[in-house]
């Protein structure tokens, strides 16, 4: 069927994909009329790295779902936030947490057919441990020391008590690679051409156009419905809309609320909105004019966040005053920081600030990256400015966030969305705001100082909480960060598709099922 200028224009404008080939196009339309053995997702980011264990990108929970269907990880992530097996059946400390053991799953093997092994699952453990592989959170890996294989058990010392190290194995940077084929490829073979165990395998990859996977038939967890997956990276949200509208994909995610009530409406289309593990936040940096208390309680105070919910996210959200939401094991709904512009303008009075001498800085924020984002930032520019406060807005991509962030470059203010799909707060509050990690930019002896014993010392669960009770309470009161909400993920399928939303923020192929 021959394809005419003015079909290309606007299949590449609503595909996203530009660059991309005419053959790519024409096969992208051969797709996607297969639903019966293909499925087509409209995504909105790309991966620019194929290691899931190190450097930036590891650490982009939107990242986790292409990820997750290519690699395993350790230890697996229900829907509600619990945990289940994974490469491991088995897992634990012994009885004063000096000690680890695990079991390693049988019969699991990797895309070229090696079986996996407790060794392997060893190489990985110390390579992500190795300062020099850049493991953004190589902390946690190397709390262990002198593993041991038997069988397919693993035991091992604990050097440093890390009290969230499971969860991990279930998050961010906690997957698996072949050692053999990894070390007989080096790193730039591995990203030309990515294995892992996972459920899916990498068929083809166009850098910021596309992904298709093929299904693994050794896979361990069960056939995958789909044969061929398609992840076409479409960045803006209304070409993602036209997606799913035009029948170009079959589902996809972070669409503008008022889109998705208007989609969810149309025949041959579901609509499913779920309270995720993603937190909306401004950062302060302790840089100029947030070294100021006053400063920073009044740009807290002067934000509604049930009006942002209601009015740009129609209701879809749920407003916080920590960096814990509900499904969090640490949330305390007793921490209230309440909206109240008056004292802002008091706060802002005693340090010599109004409407006629505003304090003046830059606030950063992404545009698309997720629903609302830029619209965010400026409705709480909005309101600091009836309060007195200039803040002018610079727009960068979600990488350029991560780049600066490591580097400790945020300007004074920086929105972001952190996703803590473990539920522990060592991984929200903790290492957003504990100045040694790589991810904080608030570094200050106080708070430092009180969060460090509850993120590496506590061995008492109950007695950590407790801990950190104290400390979020200490965060909301000297206004170290601003949590805005918590997101609700919107996402549009079409309707012979069966979709699990996860609480973590995932859309996995290998778990949508056709109906009937």
């Amino acid at each position: 069927m021959p394809i005419h200028r003015r079909q290309f224009l606007m299949h590449a404008g609503a595909a996203g994909v530009a660059g991309a080939s005419l053959n790519s196009l024409l096969w992208s339309r051969q797709a996607r009329a297969a639903i019966g053995d293909t499925l087509t997702i409209a995504y909105h980011v790309a991966p620019p790295s194929w290691d899931p264990t190190v450097g930036p990108s590891s650490v982009n929970p939107g990242l986790q779902s292409i990820y997750k269907s290519v690699f395993d990880q350790y230890i697996e992530q229900n829907p509600d936030l619990s945990f289940g097996p994974g490469i491991l059946t088995e897992w634990g400390w012994n009885e004063d947490r000096t000690k680890v053991s695990m079991t390693v799953r049988d019969g699991v093997k990797w895309h070229d057919g090696k079986a996996l092994t407790a060794e392997d699952v060893v190489w990985n453990l110390k390579r992500v441990a190795d300062p020099e592989t850049g493991n953004v959170v190589q902390v946690v890996w190397a709390s262990l020391d002198n593993l041991q294989v038997d069988g397919n058990r693993i035991t091992a010392d604990v050097k440093q008590y890390v009290p969230d190290l499971f969860k991990w194995m279930a998050f961010l940077t906690g997957y698996l690679l072949p050692p053999q084929y990894y070390e007989e490829v080096g790193a730039e073979g591995f990203e030309k051409k990515p294995i892992g165990s996972g459920p899916y395998m990498v068929d083809r990859y166009e850098p910021n156009a596309f992904l298709r996977l093929k299904r693994n038939p050794d896979y361990w967890g069960g056939e995958p419905a789909f044969e061929n997956v398609i992840f076409k990276f479409v960045t803006d949200p209304s070409s993602r809309v036209a997606e799913i509208e035009s029948g170009g994909s079959d589902l996809t995610l972070e669409v503008p609320f008022e889109e998705f009530d208007r989609l969810k409406a149309k025949d041959g289309l579901v609509g499913v909105a779920t309270p995720v593990s993603d937190v909306a936040l401004i950062f302060f940096n302790d840089t100029g004019p947030m070294e100021d208390l006053n400063v920073r309680k009044a740009l807290v105070h002067a934000v509604n966040k049930k009006a942002i919910v209601d009015r740009l996210l129609r209701g879809y959200g749920v407003p916080l005053d920590t960096l814990e939401a509900p499904e969090y094991d640490a949330y305390d709904p007793d921490i209230k920081v309440p909206y109240d512009p008056e004292l802002a303008k008091t706060l802002l009075a005693e340090s010599g600030y109004s409407k006629d001498n505003p304090v003046r800085f830059k606030i950063q924020a992404t545009r698309g990256y997720r629903p609302k984002d830029y619209e965010i930032v400026q409705a709480v520019v909005g309101m600091w400015r009836k309060v007195g406060v200039e803040a002018e807005i610079e727009v960068y991509e979600i990488a350029k966030h991560f780049e600066l962030r490591a580097q400790d470059k945020l300007d004074p203010a920086a929105f972001y969305v952190w996703g803590n799909a473990s539920g522990d707060p060592n991984n929200s509050t903790g290492f957003a705001m504990f100045g040694p990690s790589p991810h904080s930019v608030w570094d200050t002896e106080d708070l430092d100082g009180m969060l460090a014993p509850v993120m590496f010392g506590e061995k008492d669960d109950q007695k950590r909480m407790a801990g950190w009770n104290k400390a979020l309470r200490y965060i909301a009161e000297n206004a170290y960060v601003l949590p805005l909400l918590q997101y609700v993920q919107p996402v549009v399928h079409r309707a012979e598709l069966g979709f699990t939303p996860y609480t973590a923020n995932f859309v996995l192929p290998h778990k949508i099922t056709v109906k009937g």
